[in-house]
């Protein structure tokens, strides 16, 4: 079938950033943010009657959060598809003022649900339509007890636009200016995007072309690092003073809370992955012989394997659609059937072209209970499994369309589960599609590269972020400091295995600007690892396990991570144990993977 693989904008507000349908919603969102405001202050909660007025509440900043949420989401869909749109940081403006508005009059709300005193509060949760919200009350009263006060909460709303918000969105206006030249065989120099050439550097199966990619990667980071050693410093320097004015106690306090998760977990889950990260190991010494390298360099970690008269397999965007609709189906028929409809109603923008944002996500648009996935699709099987990845993060929002709002707030961890899992499905599939040895072989490297990430990138990337915070809690850490964390943090992860590393990786990864959730690392790994648990589960009982799955997504904004697990599981995710499970199937990936190369290579 044909696919189009450019999103259809128009459908959300026509006319782009300058849409006068566009307008009239951020109007109609204004309106209803002073509703919002009479109703807060006319709400006293010491009134006997105190469940009505906040279920009213509560759907005013229901119906604000959507709107914001719609408008917000397109607003940053059309800046990443079209960077050269100077209007659309002036329409971005417009939506940060009505959200600071409206997070102001949250933390006065929030600060009278805090003011109810224990008892009544128990007894106003057994209100049956706030009892099945009573999780996510819960939270919020809780995390209320940290707020300052009204005046003070109103300034720090004020300042953040300037500040955290302004420096993580400097960042993305330097990377949209930046160009990578690459110049071919025949003589001829392109300028790339950051997002193409990043493509180009990882899969393109010459040493050569990836070794020049890589010394001008490099070097375009190097020339803009003073600048994003500058917003690094001052964005988290930032969050590690609203951390301790509001009373926490650790930098690891703020990303644990929002993930639900305690940090045994997080000790148990790295714990695991110290232990049993010899086989990757393994698997990168393995690809280096073959490359005729004695070790890979950076670049050459992800490089496509070819054996033979072996050519790399190659999809185009139409092939790669349906091979997941189809291989979803041997999953279940709603994760399939809900992929059909979200790619022949173009919700993704996959074509490669210039001036694109570099990377990939799944954002929703909560007035059309739809999601919208941001990718550039070059052909290779790593790109059909972003594809994929991207959407089960649209599935998972997609089963909770119909839950309270608030229910619906799941964390970055499980997030990362349901896209993880989606991206096993299509990974395995190519795999076992494979005709030939040599075929088999490609597949399976580009499967453990995912591994690789999740148990030696991902891991530096958490090293990196701890030792910087420790630093950066004492003052300002320079530019050549920042470089050599990085290096620390990589030749720790990866057990110095490489002859070369990214000094500058912490310049070219999004995750380290992004202002609203820090240490963006570690629930990937989690996710995977229990996505692999799951997927195990349905390999053991495949029938009727859809459903079974659907119910622990449905329950992923309403418990925290333990309870979750062991409530759909039956597994202590405190343990290491659990997570050296989940390592243990794909070590019999990387096993298979070095037992073929040393077969076909006799």
């Amino acid at each position: 079938m044909k696919y189009v693989d450019t999103w259809d904008l128009e459908v959300i507000f026509p006319g782009g950033t300058k849409s006068a349908e566009l307008q009239k919603k951020l109007h109609t969102i204004k309106n209803e943010i002073q509703e919002y405001e009479a109703f807060i202050q006319e709400w006293n909660a010491t009134d006997k009657n105190l469940a009505d007025p906040l279920k009213a509440i509560l759907k005013k900043q229901e119906i604000i959060d959507k709107g914001l949420g719609q408008a917000g989401t397109f607003v940053q869909m059309w800046q990443d598809a079209y960077m050269d749109d100077e209007h659309a940081n002036v329409v971005m403006g417009q939506v940060l003022d009505l959200a600071s508005e409206e997070e102001n009059l949250s933390n006065i709300f929030t600060k009278k649900l805090v003011s109810i005193s224990d008892g009544e509060w128990k007894n106003l949760l057994q209100d049956q339509e706030l009892q099945h919200i009573s999780f996510a009350l819960n939270e919020i009263r809780d995390k209320g007890k940290r707020l300052l006060s009204e005046e003070e909460e109103k300034i720090i709303t004020e300042l953040n636009k300037d500040g955290i918000t302004a420096w993580s969105r400097l960042y993305d206006t330097a990377v949209s200016i930046m160009t990578i030249s690459y110049t071919d065989k025949e003589g001829k120099t392109t300028e790339f995007s950051v997002g193409q050439a990043m493509n180009r550097m990882y899969s393109d199966p010459d040493p050569e072309v990836r070794k020049q990619l890589f010394e001008k990667w490099e070097e375009a980071w190097t020339k803009f690092s003073p600048i994003f050693a500058d917003t690094l410093n001052h964005l988290d320097g930032y969050r590690l003073t609203l951390q301790k004015v509001h009373k926490r106690e650790h930098y690891l306090d703020e990303p644990l809370e929002y993930n639900r998760m305690t940090q045994e977990t997080l000790d148990a889950m790295w714990t695991a992955v110290s232990k049993r990260k010899q086989s990757f190991l393994d698997f990168l010494k393995q690809k280096a012989k073959i490359f005729g390298m004695e070790k890979l360099s950076w670049q050459d970690v992800d490089a496509p394997v070819v054996l033979g008269d072996a050519e790399p397999p190659r999809f185009s965007y139409d092939e790669a659609c349906d091979f997941i609709i189809e291989n979803f189906a041997a999953f279940g028929e709603k994760l399939s059937s809900f992929a059909k409809n979200a790619l022949e109603n173009r919700w993704v923008e996959a074509e490669d072209r210039p001036n694109k944002r570099p990377g990939g996500y799944c954002e929703e648009l909560p007035e059309f209970q739809e999601s919208r996935i941001f990718m550039t699709f070059t052909g290779s099987p790593s790109d059909a499994s972003t594809l994929a990845h991207e959407l089960g993060h649209a599935f998972h929002s997609y089963v909770l369309r119909d839950l309270p709002t608030l229910n619906r707030n799941y964390a970055m961890n499980v997030a990362e589960t349901a896209s993880t899992f989606a991206e096993t499905i299509i990974g395995n599939a190519t795999v076992a599609n494979a005709k030939t040895k040599e075929e088999k072989i490609t597949l399976l490297n580009a499967k453990i590269e995912n591994a690789t990430a999740m148990f030696l990138n991902i891991h530096a990337r958490f090293l990196f972020e701890k030792a910087f915070y420790e630093e950066r809690s004492k003052g300002i850490v320079s530019e050549t400091r920042i470089n050599e964390l990085m290096l620390q943090a990589q030749k720790e992860a990866y057990g110095d295995s490489l002859a070369g590393y990214h000094p500058h990786f912490w310049c070219s990864k999004l995750h380290f600007f992004i202002d609203d959730v820090p240490f963006y690392n570690f629930p990937y790994t989690f996710g995977y690892l229990f996505s692999l648990s799951i997927y195990a589960e349905f390999l053991k009982n495949p029938d009727g396990f859809e459903n079974k799955y659907i119910a622990l997504l449905r329950d992923t904004g309403a418990m925290k991570v333990e309870e979750l697990a062991m409530k759909h599981l039956g597994v202590d995710v405190t343990k290491p144990a659990f997570w050296e499970a989940g390592i243990g199937l794909m070590e019999k990936d990387v096993e298979e993977f070095i037992s073929l190369t040393n077969e076909v290579r006799k």
